[in-house]
């Protein structure tokens, strides 16, 4: 079984411009803070993908990756989940001016998941970038004004990846992302 998820991957200058406003301000707060390498915008999750739905899952989203245009996204603003005021995920959010295409990918990776046999997780898409956790609900409306002060750089989103995450494995028990398979658009 992999923990798997299927996500847009920022090019090194988003990652890194983000990275720069975000490093000055990590200190107020004892967050768990995202590093770098695991900042990404979340398409679909499985905990669990069976080893031999593995094949059968690249080609499904190969496929939808095929089906799919390159389109322009921009990190900036934020928010925070279950919310603002009871925040344990403090998040970037995205702007483009083709929401239904960035909606169409993301319904296209999920279906290519479920197709070959994988139980995808979570709720509605909403497209964010995680930046940090806090572990109990904590009150986050200045960090969000903060994010919403913030615009990082556009590029052209042409490709998505399937990543496979595995748990406490990273520094400090952080996360460990290892790109299985890239798939690019059109």
């Amino acid at each position: 079984m992999n923990r798997m998820f299927v996500a847009v991957i920022p090019p090194e200058s988003v990652i890194e411009d983000l990275d720069e406003f975000l490093s000055v301000r990590r200190d107020a707060a004892a967050f768990r803070w995202s590093t770098p390498d695991q900042l990404h915008l979340t398409l679909a999750f499985a905990e669990h993908v069976p080893d031999r739905s593995l094949d059968d899952a690249i080609e499904r989203l190969e496929t939808a990756a095929g089906r799919r245009t390159p389109f322009d996204l921009t990190v900036t603003g934020g928010g925070a989940f279950p919310n603002v005021a009871e925040g344990k995920v403090l998040y970037a959010g995205v702007a483009t001016d083709a929401a239904e295409e960035l909606d169409r990918v993301a319904a296209g990776s999920r279906n290519a998941l479920v197709k070959a046999g994988v139980e995808v997780d979570g709720g509605r898409f909403r497209p964010h970038l995680t930046v940090a956790r806090t572990g109990l609900p904590t009150e986050l409306s200045n960090w969000v004004r903060l994010l919403d002060a913030y615009r990082g750089p556009t590029w052209t989103v042409s490709s998505f990846a399937l990543v496979h995450s595995r748990l406490g494995e990273g520094p400090r028990k952080r996360p460990v992302y290892e790109v299985v398979a890239a798939f690019p658009f059109g």
